[in-house]
């Protein structure tokens, strides 16, 4: 279910035990952020289309910057200034598609 508000934001005990889940992942200031790295630029778009995908089917839609073969992307929930589990869940689904 998509956050849009009145719950709280995570605390820093339970978003380090989701962390765990995505490893992979860099977690601090309220955020996760991870840089995908990629051959060239078409392979960094074609990821960030299938990402744009998977995250309007979520309702969730994460911040992201593509430099030409690398594409950071920062996911947390802007209705309530931190993290929800719903950008952990979001997370996973992003490493599913990276090569």
């Amino acid at each position: 279910m998509p956050c849009e508000g009145g719950v709280d934001k995570l605390d820093a005990a339970r978003a380090a035990e989701l962390h765990r889940q995505v490893p992979a992942w860099q977690l601090r200031d309220d955020k996760l952020y991870r840089r995908f790295t990629f051959r060239d630029f078409k392979a960094a778009m074609r990821f960030v289309d299938q990402m744009a995908d998977v995250a309007e089917g979520e309702g969730h839609h994460p911040d992201f910057a593509v430099h030409y073969n690398r594409v950071d992307v920062t996911i947390w929930t802007h209705a309530i200034d931190g993290l929800s589990e719903n950008d952990f869940i979001l997370a996973a689904k992003i490493d599913a598609l990276a090569p």
